[in-house]
């Protein structure tokens, strides 16, 4: 898997950035915050399933450089005991970035990318089809097959696992309850379409266990 991302990485950061060592560096730094211990489903292997995201979809796109540095930074920094993950995740980007050659517009929209990523729940810019696309790529393991869906609510419990079972248990009702909660779950048709109608029988059947005492 590594040796695969690493070609993606350079291709998207090579044109973008002379410094190869400084590349290589931050390639290394991603990585190794991505295959931490205590990461279980925001790893590696979601980062992937971003970037393939873009390759399926390319006309959902427009620009591409900006989402796919967003994707590799977007879960950088992840804490279960901090509410600031994203904010310093867009900061880590932004660090990066300015060493390249992307304008500081095109910087500024990476970090505004990651920052919106901070509550999928609330209302989007209507006209903004970077950002949706971005936001329903990240949301896609929602509407994934039954089996994929519980082995990622498993790996979500498993970065919690110093809550205690009660705490969990009552903050992970509520984000299911929210996220069932809202009228548009997938801002592009396109994800609309394909995934909504499973999203949602997932996060009702999760929701269920949890109300009922039940373990995932």
């Amino acid at each position: 898997m590594n040796t695969t991302l690493l070609a993606r990485w350079n291709r998207l950061t090579t044109p973008l950035l002379p410094d190869e060592a400084r590349r290589k560096a931050t390639y290394q730094q991603l990585t190794d915050a991505y295959s931490a211990s205590d990461r279980h489903y925001h790893a590696l292997p979601h980062i992937r399933a971003l970037l393939d995201a873009v390759k399926q979809h390319p006309t959902l796109v427009q620009d591409r450089e900006v989402v796919e540095l967003a994707i590799w930074f977007h879960d950088a920094v992840y804490s279960t005991l901090r509410d600031d993950n994203e904010a310093r995740s867009a900061a880590l980007a932004l660090e990066f970035l300015r060493h390249s050659t992307l304008s500081p517009a095109r910087r500024q929209r990476v970090a505004y990318l990651i920052e919106r990523t901070k509550d999928h729940t609330q209302p989007q810019p209507a006209a903004d089809p970077d950002l949706h696309f971005f936001l329903d790529a990240d949301l896609q393991i929602l509407g994934a097959p039954e089996a994929d869906y519980w082995q990622y609510a498993r790996q979500v419990r498993q970065e919690y696992r110093l809550v205690p079972d009660f705490m969990y248990r009552r903050g992970r009702r509520k984000v299911l309850e929210k996220l069932l909660g809202v009228p548009v779950l997938y801002q592009t048709p396109a994800f609309r379409e394909r995934l909504d109608a499973q999203a949602r029988r997932n996060l009702r059947a999760e929701l269920k266990v949890w109300e009922s005492g039940g373990e995932v």
